[in-house]
């Protein structure tokens, strides 16, 4: 059950780092606009959807993103916590 427990870990972390870098492309002009935003765009943007349905932007700040990637954090912990009862 190890190698499980660390491929999902590994995958929910490789995520939040795809949603962190989702986050930073919107600071460059037209990023997001790219063909690799656009993909990117497509793996975040279902899962950041829920966020901003909760959470409106707060003038032009958005923290749904945070809210987000704390959530995948969580659900790290609770894939450790869920494999070590096994």
């Amino acid at each position: 059950m190890g190698a499980i427990e660390g491929i999902i870990i590994q995958l929910l972390r490789l995520y939040s780092w795809v949603v962190i870098a989702y986050i930073l492309m919107s600071w460059f002009p037209n990023a997001r606009e790219s063909s690799i935003g656009q993909f990117i765009g497509s793996i975040v943007e279902p899962y950041l959807a829920p966020f901003r349905k909760i959470i409106p932007p707060l003038g032009m700040i958005d923290i749904s993103p945070i809210v987000a990637i704390v959530a995948l954090n969580f659900a790290t912990y609770g894939v450790h916590a869920l494999f070590s009862i096994f």
